[in-house]
């Protein structure tokens, strides 16, 4: 069974890439430079669902997904987030934050989103995943 992605992940973000667990998509929204990582597993919605080779892997990437983060976007400060609340399908949220951003010190999600233009939209993606090669 080839992975299926959920349909509110494909209205609200786009494809970067894909590592060897997860699909990394940019979350369409200009307020926070965000990404979500998403495991290419079916019916999966905990880290604990994961069998141990892929926990240690997601954990790999996360932190390899940080990492390129703090450098693209000159942060500090990053929130990583495992909720599920609306979208159950295991995803990580890695959001780069600044103390000048529209939420700090609050979480992301106590302000409204803003969708990205749609040439500030493809500078982004662009700019994403070229700091993946």
């Amino acid at each position: 069974m080839s992975f299926k992605l959920h349909k509110k992940f494909l209205k609200s973000s786009h494809h970067i890439t894909d590592l060897q667990l997860c699909s990394i998509r940019l979350n369409d929204n200009s307020k926070f430079p965000w990404l979500i990582l998403i495991p290419k597993r079916n019916k999966i919605t905990d880290m604990s669902d994961l069998n141990s080779k892929d926990q240690i892997q997601l954990i790999k990437e996360i932190v390899f997904v940080s990492k390129i983060m703090k450098k693209l976007f000159k942060t500090s400060k990053l929130n990583v987030e495992k909720i599920g609340n609306i979208v159950s399908q295991l995803h990580i949220h890695i959001i780069a934050r600044s103390k000048k951003d529209s939420s700090w010190p609050s979480s992301v999600w106590t302000v409204k989103g803003k969708n990205y233009s749609k040439i500030a939209l493809e500078s982004m993606i662009k700019k994403v995943k070229k700091s993946f090669k």
